[in-house]
C-alpha cells in the first residue's frame, strides 16, 4: 500500500464548511492527499457571510506549525487567511528553512466583504511572507492590492505579474474570476518564462463560495504528489471548473463548491462493483445448491 502524501494548510476555519481549512481538507483527502491543518483563527460565518472573527493566540499557532513539523513528513503546504502582522513574521519565522513547497493564497477580504487580513498587515505580508512562496495566488482585487495598480482589463495583466514577482515568489497565478468576458483566463508566470494561460468557459454557476481556498489546496495537493508546477496547476484548474459546474444551491447565499465531484465517478464504479458482487454471490449460490443436488443423487438421499 502507497502512503498518501502529507499536505499540510495553515488557515482559517469556516464553520458552514464551503472554505478556509475544511475546504482544504476535503480537496487534499478527494485528491489523495492526507491533511493535516494549523489553524489561525475561528470564524463564525455562512453562505451569506462572515458574522465574526476570532483570531487564535500567536504562540499557539506556532505550537500547533512546530506539532505537525516535528512529526510529519510534509510533501507540500498552503496558506490561506493570515489576518495579522505579528502572526505573519512569526508563521515566517517557522516557514524559513521550510523543505516543501509553499503555496501562499493571499486572502484579504471575503467574498462577503469581510476583511480576512488586517490593513495594517499587508506590507508585512508583501515583504516578509510572499518571498516564502513558490506561488502565489492572488485574485484580481488582491494583486492590485499587492501590486499597487489598477488592473483594469487583460492588458495590464503582464506589467501585474511583472509587480508581483519582483515581491519575492517563485511564481505568479493571477486567477481570472473577476475579469469579463465569455472565456476566464488564469495567468501563471514563472522567472524568464512567457506567462502561460489556462482557460476555460465562464460557468453560470453562483455557487463559488471557497473556490481560492480550493484552487489553492489542489494545487498544494499535486506539488505533494510530485508533479511540475505547471502541471499542478493545469490538474487544480480542471479540478475547480468542475468543482464549480456541479456546484449545488446550499444555504441562503453564496453556496460552496463541489468539492468531492471526483466521488461522484468513483461511487459510480462502487455501484458496479457492489451490483457484480451481488451477482457473484447469487452465482456461489446457485453452485452450491446444485453440487448438494448431485451429492443427493449419488448417495440416493437427495428428494
Amino acid at each position: 500500500m502507497s502512503i498518501p502524501p502529507c499536505l499540510l494548510t495553515i488557515a482559517g476555519s469556516d464553520s458552514s464548511g464551503g472554505a478556509g481549512i475544511q475546504a482544504d481538507l476535503k480537496t487534499f483527502t478527494v485528491l489523495g492527499g492526507y491533511g493535516a491543518s494549523v489553524l489561525t483563527a475561528l470564524t463564525a460565518q455562512n453562505t451569506q457571510g462572515v458574522q465574526d472573527i476570532l483570531p487564535l493566540p500567536e504562540a499557539f499557532v506556532v505550537q500547533q506549525l512546530r506539532s505537525v513539523l516535528d512529526d510529519l513528513p510534509i510533501a507540500a503546504a498552503k496558506t490561506g487567511m493570515l489576518f495579522s502582522a505579528d502572526l505573519i513574521r512569526a508563521l515566517a519565522r517557522e516557514l524559513n528553512n521550510k523543505s516543501f513547497p509553499l503555496v501562499v493564497d493571499p486572502v484579504c477580504v471575503s467574498k462577503s466583504g469581510h476583511n480576512l487580513l488586517l490593513p495594517e498587515a499587508v506590507e508585512t505580508l508583501k515583504t516578509v511572507f510572499l518571498p516564502l512562496a513558490d506561488l502565489i495566488t492572488p485574485n484580481r482585487p488582491e494583486a492590485e492590492l499587492l501590486a499597487r495598480m489598477t488592473i483594469a482589463d487583460e492588458t495590464d495583466v503582464p506589467e501585474a505579474l511583472e509587480r508581483l514577482l519582483a515581491l519575492g515568489p517563485k511564481a505568479v497565478l493571477l486567477k481570472g474570476g473577476h475579469f469579463s468576458g465569455d472565456i476566464l483566463t488564469d495567468w501563471l508566470a514563472i522567472p524568464g518564462q512567457k506567462p502561460r494561460a489556462f482557460q476555460h468557459p465562464r460557468l453560470s454557476n453562483q455557487n463559488t463560495h471557497g473556490t481560492g481556498c480550493t484552487l489553492s489546496a489542489a494545487i498544494a495537493a499535486g506539488l505533494g504528489r510530485g508533479l511540475d508546477l505547471e502541471t499542478a496547476v493545469g490538474h487544480a484548474v480542471d479540478y475547480i471548473h468542475e468543482a464549480i459546474r456541479t456546484a449545488y444551491p446550499l444555504g441562503r447565499g453564496v453556496g460552496p463548491v463541489n468539492h468531492l465531484h471526483p466521488l461522484v465517478h468513483i461511487q459510480h464504479k462502487l455501484d458496479q462493483g457492489n451490483l457484480q458482487n451481488t451477482l457473484l454471490e447469487n452465482l456461489a449460490a446457485r453452485v452450491s445448491k446444485l453440487e448438494a443436488r448431485k451429492a443427493g443423487d449419488d448417495s440416493g438421499t437427495f428428494s
